[in-house]
């Protein structure tokens, strides 16, 4: 639709957003599986790795949100999984999607709730063929109410 936010984005931005996204995920998933540093982590797929149509911008805010406010994020799944399930035992794959995804959650409110959860679902399909994506799905389902409360959850684009 001509005049809406989406429509007056350039074509490729949905794209570049999720390269981000998937690379934001990778990192995290490096940064705990090597006990690197974040900004070391985050530099090397600045310079290296990150693919040259992701927004860049969106993954160093997606890596360095995700990864600070972690605690915060791990709480929160923590309450959406149930307790014969918990975090640790997690894939650390997954761990580092659902991360993501609920950091997207938290500190982006100008991306409609139904579109993060689809984004962090598809990406799942990505690594896994069994189940995940569902538990993705799922998870981010029940934090959306908490991470945006309703009348922060208009239609922006």
């Amino acid at each position: 639709m001509a005049g809406s936010p989406a429509a007056d984005r350039p074509r490729g931005a949905a794209s570049a957003r999720r390269a981000a996204r998937l690379a934001a995920a990778q990192a995290l998933y490096q940064i705990e599986l090597t006990d690197a540093a974040a900004a070391a982590v985050m530099d090397e797929f600045l310079g290296y790795r990150l693919d040259a149509g992701a927004d860049r911008a969106l993954f160093a805010d997606l890596v360095e949100g995700s990864w600070a406010r972690r605690p915060e994020i791990d709480r929160m799944l923590s309450g959406a999984l149930v307790k014969s399930w918990p975090l640790q035992r997690l894939d650390a794959t997954l761990r580092a999607i659902l991360r993501v995804g609920v950091y997207e959650l938290i500190a982006h409110g100008e991306v409609p709730v139904p579109v993060v959860i689809n984004e962090y679902v598809a990406l799942s399909h990505d690594f896994f063929g069994g189940k995940e994506p569902g538990l993705v799905n799922a998870v981010l389902d029940r934090i959306a109410p908490d991470a945006r409360p309703p009348e922060a959850q208009g239609d922006k684009a």
